[in-house]
């Protein structure tokens, strides 16, 4: 017989991000994250954990909006239903909250992650996989002068390889700030650019030709989200165009394959609603021709795990490394022990669900 959602109960964290690894982009700084820490118990007492990691000034959303409608819309809809199939959850979710991906995923993720503990497989094999055991992964690097350069040695003591730099804030000083960054990393390290929407048309284009001889690997986001003409315009430049903030759900997806505005989408599990539409908006994103990564929202241990799972579960993923960061964007991580990784990949393990546990302090925090 099919468990039951017992219980459904929440804890609130609040991390600093290093110091060093302030992300400043064109939608401000991101130095600190409010979190919701969802954890799920079927009625055979298996439990499921997830993450609700999320930034006002980029979705609307935080730990605060989280919690209220988890406790008071999302769970009394779930409680005393079968766990899966998860679909089926993740549906009616959407009928009794609209919007709100972000939230709706931290309860996903956790009912994915109790389900797949209840079949005993990692998670990765109740989305379908996996396709992969590790996956490359990126740092984000922005700031000017010394900031940059700690930014950069910080990346590279914790062992990054490949990285993206924050762009979209003025073409003078994104030229400025990229042509340093690769005096830092070497000519023939991996650096892309990510510029939240920040430029104009016009901009956009200036920029990527001035940047043209210093070998930026791709343009993510160059324009504002609904501008998908203008991408579909700079995708001429030859340089690959990654749409992120401009896809959120399958209708987003959808736009901007029929735009032809991108040659690789960034997908996240917040932005998708949860791991398993995750996993089927990559499907859709292939069958129109089109790369997939995992990008951040700058996840803690647990977000990190199910983007782990996530990408190791697409049949295909992007030449581009993903941003699954986990512990080393924050002052401190939430797990009990990392994920595996060495900051150039980080590796699936074998145990059930998301294959990790959260520090003892945070599990009695829960109510």
């Amino acid at each position: 017989m099919t468990p039951a959602i017992a219980t459904i109960q929440t804890a609130a964290v609040s991390l600093e991000a290093h110091p060093d690894l302030v992300v400043r982009g064109a939608r401000g700084p991101h130095d600190r994250s409010d979190f919701l820490l969802v954890k799920v118990v079927t009625s055979d007492g298996v439990e499921g954990f997830g993450e609700v990691s999320a930034t006002p000034i980029w979705s609307g959303e935080d730990g605060v909006t989280a919690r209220h409608f988890v406790e008071t819309i999302l769970a009394p809809a779930l409680i005393g239903r079968p766990l899966t199939p998860v679909g089926g959850l993740e549906r009616l979710m959407d009928v009794v909250l609209a919007g709100n991906p972000f939230t709706k995923a931290g309860v996903s993720i956790a009912l994915w992650d109790a389900w797949a503990r209840t079949l005993g497989v990692p998670l990765a094999v109740a989305l379908g996989g996996p396709y992969r055991s590790e996956v490359p992964v990126k740092l984000s690097l922005s700031g000017d002068g010394e900031q940059l350069e700690r930014a950069h040695a910080a990346a590279v003591a914790a062992g990054f390889g490949a990285f993206k730099v924050k762009v979209g804030l003025g073409v003078d000083g994104d030229v400025e700030r990229f042509r340093h960054a690769r005096s830092l990393v070497g000519d023939k390290a991996f650096l892309g650019m990510d510029a939240n929407g920040g430029w104009s048309r016009s901009d956009a284009a200036r920029a990527i030709r001035a940047l043209t001889p210093y070998g930026p690997a791709f343009a993510e986001q160059p324009v504002r989200p609904d501008d998908l003409a203008g991408m579909r315009a700079l995708r001429d430049l030859g340089l690959p165009v990654v749409a992120d903030e401009s896809v959120f759900g399958t209708a987003d997806l959808s736009r901007v394959i029929d735009a032809g505005a991108a040659d690789v989408v960034s997908l996240y599990v917040g932005k998708s609603g949860g791991p398993g539409r995750a996993v089927a908006m990559a499907a859709q994103a292939d069958a129109a021709g089109l790369d997939v990564l995992i990008g951040s929202n700058g996840e803690l241990g647990l977000g990190a795990a199910a983007q782990l799972h996530v990408a190791a579960a697409l049949p295909k993923l992007s030449a581009i490394p993903s941003d699954i960061i986990g512990a080393h964007y924050y002052a401190e991580d939430v797990l009990a022990e990392p994920l595996a990784g060495d900051g150039g990949v980080v590796r699936l393990g074998d145990a059930p669900g998301l294959g990790v546990t959260l520090r003892d302090d945070l599990l009695r925090e829960f109510r």
